[in-house]
């Protein structure tokens, strides 16, 4: 296999991902200015609230009916990793934990054996527009860590390393690096019990920024590996000298090292790796197991303990406008970014 590109298609909704990978959604919201309770200023006649998923002046609700985002849900047996390039939310949870992240943070949630959580996307902003654009991923767990106590890590934009590589012609790409490694620089270390914490599964994740006219060389990876190349903004690059539009994911042979040549516009990439767990998967909504009757399990567990109940006034908390960027775990350790 000495071919760099093995596939390209078209993305989707959610984007097609590889193992370790489950699922991964790209959200673009151009929201406009926010009102008293952190909502849309702006009429919400003509939506579906509950399941507003169609792009209506540049803007989703989601599930939420006043903010826009997702009220409680349950999950089991897989990580999200939460990357908020421009906006922010607000995560609360049924073990108590709750934060607010935002503009290059990223929240890194192991649900292992259950829990509930809401993610909000909260309108601060009374004056101008409240642009969002977020990513979330879902990372499988090995049977053997599906059923771990839940945990979640902040990795604040401030912590994540930026690599800035200018080529010859002094072009900038600015990557990133919310897992993984390049050369000698290291990514914040995922939650304990995660795939990504081996080294030897080499899970990586790299938010991409390339200037027009910029040029950079990908890292090889192990023979074995899973890479996907998501193409999001832009106009065109060229990839092992290969022409490639917007709007297309690749999976590339991560034993050659492929080179990327923007086009004359700038362009957003995001790449996804790591080995391949290689374990049956049995999913239905937000429960990721090995086998059906697992799957059954996780939803009388559900139905029986509510992962811990719901210990908010509302199934869509958010925090107070002035609210900055913190976090309160679960084992009720704070953080606190922005007093």
């Amino acid at each position: 296999m000495n071919k760099p590109i093995l596939s390209i298609h078209p993305l989707g909704f959610p984007w097609k991902t590889q193992d370790p990978f489950l699922f991964c959604v790209y959200h673009k919201d151009d929201y406009p200015k926010g009102n008293e309770q952190l909502g849309p200023n702006a009429s919400l006649s003509g939506r579906n609230l509950g399941q507003d998923f169609v792009i209506k002046d540049g803007w989703r609700m989601y599930h939420g009916h006043k903010v826009p985002g997702f009220p409680s849900h349950p999950h089991r047996g897989f990580e999200t990793v939460t990357i908020v390039n421009k906006g922010f939310a607000d995560h609360s949870d049924s073990l108590g934990a709750t934060a607010r992240f935002g503009e290059g943070d990223v929240q890194w949630l192991t649900s292992g054996k259950g829990l509930q959580h809401a993610e909000m996307f909260p309108l601060l902003n009374k004056e101008e527009e409240n642009p969002l654009v977020l990513f979330q991923l879902w990372l499988n767990l090995p049977k053997a860590d599906k059923m771990v106590d839940p945990h979640f890590k902040m990795l604040w934009s401030e912590t994540i390393p930026i690599i800035q590589h200018q080529d010859t012609a002094g072009k900038q790409t600015e990557i990133q690096l919310v897992a993984g490694k390049i050369g000698e620089t290291i990514a914040p270390s995922p939650t304990p019990n995660s795939w990504a914490a081996n080294s030897e599964n080499e899970v990586a994740i790299y938010n991409i920024k390339m200037e027009a006219g910029a040029e950079w060389r990908l890292p090889i990876a192990s023979a074995g590996i899973n890479r996907s190349f998501y193409y999001y903004k832009g106009d065109t690059l060229t990839l092992a000298d290969l022409e490639i539009q917007p709007d297309h994911a690749i999976e590339l042979n991560p034993t050659i090292e492929t080179v990327i040549k923007n086009g004359a516009q700038e362009s957003r990439i995001l790449v996804l790796q790591g080995k391949p767990i290689n374990e049956p998967v049995a999913q239905h909504g937000p429960f990721v197991m090995n086998t059906q009757a697992e799957i059954v399990e996780a939803f009388q567990d559900y139905q029986r303990t509510q992962f811990g109940g719901w210990p908010w006034a509302t199934n869509a908390p958010v925090h107070a406008r002035e609210k900055g960027r913190f976090a309160k775990h679960i084992d009720g350790t704070v953080e606190i970014k922005d007093a």
